[in-house]
């Protein structure tokens, strides 16, 4: 009875003292029962009412399929890409061609794309956001008419309670527009002028903080962000661990070498 009694408290020491496992995870910020799509302009809808096209601004979203704020960050971790739905704008070469061209020379340049981490600031009513990170722009033009993910060089921290928006500081074909307005709705960084697109560069740079007053009922834009979670630590010693330590020297008639359990004194990085 002694040696299966030790027996049983070495296992139970085995076990105590075995590595556990402090897992990050994969969590795509924005994501609903909805797929991100390339954007088109909806039958019946002219082409001067056709208002797929994002100009000079940070966009928020702020309800998708009936979720408020989808991009929230639940859990620290880093953004490490971003994806994004952009229209072909035509399906004739030649008129697409047109357009981009003069898409380029009304607003500063070819089509581009940027994250953007926006943290709250101030009275929640008042809708102030801060800039605390923001990835390069990147040229998109190739990618007209397709859903496309960008790998991050360099990743992105984010907090609990960071939200991840859309900018471009140029243009581009990122909005589904004539959705249900109880369902989807996004707001840009300014709160004037809501009807015309920005009469200057409205996106935001880090540090800067906006008041997203313009709010777009019934219009989705196509992008979602990927985050990988920092791992949640898992300290395997407590209380109970040295109580199965105690017990298992006890049963081996203190024969047993103690094993000393610490926490490590090392340098993080």
């Amino acid at each position: 009875m002694k040696r299966s009694l030790t027996a049983l408290a070495a296992a139970s020491l085995c076990a105590a003292v075995a590595p556990a496992t402090a897992s990050a995870a994969i969590v795509e910020l924005g994501a609903t029962s909805t797929p991100l799509v390339a954007p088109t302009c909806p039958p019946g809808v002219t082409p001067a009412n056709c208002t797929i096209i994002l100009t000079r601004v940070t966009a928020l979203e702020t309800l998708r399929d009936g979720a408020a704020y989808p991009t929230t960050i639940k859990q620290a971790g880093r953004i490490v890409a971003f994806t994004v739905g952009l229209s072909r704008l035509s399906s004739d070469r030649v008129t697409a061609h047109n357009d981009i061209h003069l898409l380029d020379s009304a607003y500063g340049g070819t089509t581009r794309v940027a994250i953007t981490v926006l943290r709250p600031s101030g009275n929640k009513r008042l809708r102030h956001f801060k800039v605390v990170a923001a990835s390069p722009a990147f040229h998109v033009q190739p990618y007209l008419g397709q859903v496309v993910q960008i790998p991050l060089t360099t990743s992105l921290a984010v907090l609990p309670g960071d939200v991840v928006a859309l900018t471009t500081p140029t243009w581009a074909p990122v909005l589904s527009i004539d959705l249900a307005t109880k369902k989807f709705a996004y707001r840009q960084s300014r709160n004037t002028s809501c009807a015309s697109p920005p009469s200057g560069n409205a996106a935001q740079g880090v540090g800067q903080t906006a008041t997203y007053g313009c709010n777009y009922p019934g219009t989705r834009v196509e992008y979602t962000a990927t985050e990988i979670t920092n791992p949640i630590a898992v300290n395997p010693i407590h209380a109970r661990d040295r109580g199965v330590a105690r017990r298992a020297r006890k049963a081996s008639g203190g024969r047993a070498r103690r094993t000393v359990l610490h926490r490590s004194g090392g340098v993080g990085f």
